[in-house]
């Protein structure tokens, strides 16, 4: 199972997700099953470190994201992940814009699974750190859906 994360330019809110959802499949016994990455539609920050807030936001509650470094989505992203989950909606529109038709892989807003379909987990970005807070909140909950989604997808037989 793969799931890719995208934001605008992957260095805040899908950095977050991925470092989030890596440590949730971890305590969940389940990390060895899911590969889990990240991207931004963009290439404004390509081969860079998460925002610094970010990162310190994400380190207060555990969470290391030093080792991430933006990429830009790739064609190849489509056939590779089971899961592309976009944080807003223009990120959701760039994606079905590009995605092959027909799409196997699941692509939606990944707030989704926080049983908010309709809600765009916000850029921070021009904000201040409260914004950063706000972003793990809603990262945090929509991990738990997503995770739970993923353990019940493993756990049924094909």
């Amino acid at each position: 199972m793969r799931v890719l994360f995208v934001c605008l330019g992957n260095i805040c809110r899908s950095p977050t997700a991925e470092g989030i959802f890596r440590r949730k499949l971890e305590e969940r016994g389940l990390a060895h099953r899911v590969a889990v990455d990240s991207c931004g539609i963009g290439p404004w920050h390509v081969g860079k470190a998460p925002d610094t807030r970010a990162r310190q936001a994400a380190a207060r509650r555990g969470i290391d994201l030093s080792g991430l470094r933006a990429r830009q989505l790739a064609d190849a992203d489509f056939q590779a992940f089971d899961y592309l989950l976009a944080m807003d909606h223009d990120n959701l529109a760039a994606l079905r814009e590009r995605a092959p038709k027909p799409l196997e892989a699941h692509l939606g807003l990944f707030l989704e699974f926080a049983g908010l379909p309709d809600t765009a987990v916000p850029d921070p970005y021009y904000g201040g750190e409260d914004g950063f807070e706000a972003v793990l909140d809603l990262v945090e909950r929509g991990a738990d859906g997503l995770l739970d989604a993923i353990a019940a997808r493993l756990e049924t037989p094909r």
